[in-house]
């Protein structure tokens, strides 16, 4: 017991236990990963073999700083114990057990850009418009069915509406699809071992008496089919232990279901339960913000959390004359304690609800001549150059991996148009052979012309080469002997412009990564082993804690870091909380889960920023404060409302004008149906087909009496076009706040079908 001697009271009874179901339930900043470290420490010391615990986490960072920790206490015992994401660990199990389900152990882990490829090439053989049916918006779908164990048949008995109907389709024969190419995507890391652990009992057996000792961080995040695999795992011996904070459930749009931990005590009834609920991060005003937030929640575990941190400062609570005066006080509120108190840029992060949200704070962040780092944009192994060589690498590794084939087979060009391409499908689909197969032989197809055979045959054989080659040299030789021979960094180096040397350095970047990661992992350095890490990385892990720059991100991307100031932007009604018309409890709730979350990020001082005017979607708006705010005591807040005296009598009168013309419509959708709405007479409507663009520079097409659904405002109904392009805007009659003018290029429509 020496060793847990370092924990408070109630962290030293939780990690003391050795059999049993026990629940941990962690209040923020409390000290759980901690407590999970120690109890792992105890288990081993207690002479629990280390092969025999399983610690199932997040992140992949969180399961190494837990090994590290381990290993700083006991030593190298710590080596030796399962840790991982649930996906790393059971992709593991997965190259072991694999053949039983049909697939070889070199299968292929599809990730979104992947299986969005792959949904593209399905909907394309059915005919099936991307106008009409969205991709992305598809394998979101399908990415939730599997998430709840919804099969294809299943989905098919659910699917009513047009859209869903075309997503069952889909969804049967992407499953077909992965099968066939010998991959497997996200979910089906899950799934998989669900199916394998069903139809072999000798399987789950072998895996129960293995993990005798399983432990579960941040319960409340897992899903259905997370929930499902570690109560099978544990059903043999019942020595589970879940760690976790129900009032930090915030992932339900990811699947995560917070009754796994409202419900632990009824699937485990002699289940131990322990509160920790000494925060060691805050200050005592900071922490009783949140507890008063909290607490208007109905279903939590109830708990109490104190600290003996100081009082602290108040919170400060700033209304701002619009978005951009938001961004500017944020800028000059940082410079004040930069100067002030000598802090450091790291120690300072603007969260906000919403993405968008970041310009006005980017923005003024430039002017300042501020350094940030916006966490959740596009990610290193997301860039397009580095997507092209992963490509090449994994279909070397998996032959079979068509959708990687279909990515590089012209790239970098050689050739193989997109009539050569539809041909090599065409009869891979007729006889039934693999792409590969086709590509070795293309002089079967009697259409292709004798430079087009040449070229796919010489792409084949240079696919063969590299998959021969990699069981005599290093992964890191193959990746710059491949690289060098297809000649990229030459063509990236040739083309001399900014963007074109970027890549050249991120290309440059990878082999680096190739390298270090062989250096680093002399037990498993094949190529196949560096592939699977890049593939479950996450994107909180690539933050760099060393870099000094102010961290802008969402509130979903804060959960698990602290910062010593801290400032929540946009606390206002319909954005944070954020909800289509009435606001549905569960959601609300789980909005409220997200602003405590918010606000125990904070260690030192947190701002709370709200607007009079903001601009969204294209549109002036006029928010209403967020309840949120309501909710906190008033002795803790400090209130003060800034001005940015930058607006001249012009525009003080059009947002005056514009403010009672939103007024005014506000006053008509109380008295007329909104059927009858009729848009401002100034505008030159039309009721063509216009094809208009996106925010990402797509084309999409809408016409009146096309259905679409808005992330914000929901599903609605076109009822007026006008303009092209860029310009276009739209009229949406929206089921739940009614008609709105939107600008297309910002409204991120989804379109539905008529």
């Amino acid at each position: 017991m020496s060793l847990l001697n370092q924990l408070n009271p109630v962290q030293r009874d939780a990690a003391s236990v050795i059999d049993g179901p026990t629940m941990i339930v962690a209040g923020a900043g409390s000290g759980k990963t901690r407590v999970l470290t120690f109890r792992i420490a105890h288990l081993l010391e207690a002479g629990i073999h280390p092969s025999e615990i399983l610690a199932l986490t997040f992140t992949n960072k969180a399961a190494k700083e837990m090994k590290e920790r381990i290993e700083k206490l006991i030593g190298t015992k710590a080596h030796s114990v399962w840790a991982g994401t649930f996906h790393s660990i059971f992709a593991r199990i997965l190259r072991h057990e694999c053949e039983p389900l049909g697939y070889t152990r070199s299968f292929t882990i599809y990730d979104s850009d992947d299986s969005i490829g792959l949904i593209k090439n399905i909907m394309t053989g059915m005919s099936i418009s991307q106008q009409q049916v969205n991709p992305r918006a598809v394998l979101s779908r399908i990415s939730g069915a599997k998430n709840q164990m919804i099969s294809p048949p299943e989905y098919e008995q659910l699917a009513k509406e047009f859209f869903e109907q075309k997503v069952s389709e889909i969804y049967t024969e992407y499953v077909k699809k992965l099968h066939k190419n010998n991959a497997m995507d996200f979910d089906d890391l899950l799934l998989k071992p669900i199916e394998l652990f069903k139809k072999h009992e000798r399987a789950l057996e072998k895996y129960q008496y293995r993990f005798k000792y399983l432990l579960v961080d941040e319960y409340q995040d897992t899903n259905r089919a997370q929930y499902v695999l570690i109560n099978m795992i544990a059903q043999k011996f019942k020595n589970i232990c879940v760690v976790g904070d129900d009032a930090q459930s915030i992932y339900a749009f990811r699947g995560a279901d917070i009754k796994n931990i409202l419900d632990f005590e009824r699937d485990y009834p002699n289940a131990k339960v322990f509160r920790l609920e000494q925060n060691y991060r805050s200050s005592k005003t900071i922490l009783a913000a949140a507890d008063s937030v909290i607490k208007n929640n109905r279903n939590q575990i109830k708990k109490t959390l104190w600290t003996d941190n100081p009082k602290g400062e108040k919170i400060s609570v700033i209304e701002a004359e619009d978005d951009k005066a938001e961004g500017v006080h944020i800028a000059h509120r940082i410079q004040e304690h930069i100067t002030k108190e000598k802090l450091d840029l790291k120690n300072f992060a603007v969260l906000y609800r919403t993405n968008a949200q970041s310009r006005s704070v980017e923005d003024a962040m430039r002017r300042a001549g501020i350094p940030y780092v916006i966490i959740g944009g596009v990610a290193f192994y997301q860039r397009k150059e580095i997507k092209d060589v992963l490509a090449y690498l994994r279909l070397i590794v998996n032959p079979k991996d068509e959708e990687s084939l279909l990515r590089v087979i012209n790239y970098p060009a050689r050739g193989i148009g997109d009539t050569t391409i539809e041909k090599l499908i065409e009869h891979s689909t007729i006889t039934n052979l693999s792409l590969l197969d086709i590509v070795m032989n293309p002089g079967a197809i009697s259409s292709l012309s004798d430079r087009a055979k040449n070229s796919v045959q010489q792409f084949g054989k240079l696919i063969l080469k590299y998959a021969e080659l990699r069981t005599q040299i290093s992964a890191s030789e193959i990746a710059r002997a491949l690289v060098d021979e297809l000649g990229i960094l030459r063509m990236y180096k040739d083309e001399g412009t900014p963007e074109s040397l970027g890549r050249w350095e991120n290309v440059q970047e990878l082999l680096s990564a190739v390298s270090e990661f062989v250096d680093a992992n002399k037990e498993h350095p094949a190529l196949e082993n560096f592939l699977e890490e890049v593939a479950l990385v996450a994107a909180t892990d690539s933050i760099a804690d060393e870099k000094n720059s102010v961290t802008l991100m969402t509130l979903h991307a804060a959960k698990g870091l602290e910062f010593p100031v801290v400032f929540i932007s946009g606390v206002e009604e319909g954005l944070f909380p954020m909800y289509q018309g009435s606001p549905d409890p569960s959601e609300l709730e789980e909005e409220r889960r997200l602003c405590y979350v918010g606000i125990t990020r904070a260690m030192k001082k947190l701002y709370l920023t709200y607007t009079r005017i903001r601009y969204r979607f294209g549109d002036v708006t006029y928010p209403v404060v967020s309840r949120f705010l309501s909710e906190i005591d008033d002795s803790l807040l400090d209130k003060e409302t800034v001005r940015r005296p930058a607006y001249s009598p012009t525009v003080i009168s059009s947002l005056a004008s514009s403010r009672d013309r939103y007024l005014s419509s506000i006053q008509q959708k109380k008295t007329k149906q909104t059927e009858h709405f009729t848009p401002d007479a100034e505008v030159d409507y039309d009721s063509e087909t216009q094809v208009a663009t996106d925010s990402f520079g797509e084309e999409i097409k809408l016409k009146v009496g096309v259905y679409v659904e808005h992330e914000v405002f929901g599903r609605g109904k076109v009822t007026l076009m006008s303009g092209r392009g860029e310009s276009a805007k739209a009229v949406v009659n929206f089921q739940s706040v009614g008609p709105k003018n939107l600008m297309v290029k910002f409204a991120r429509l989804r379109v539905l079908g008529a």
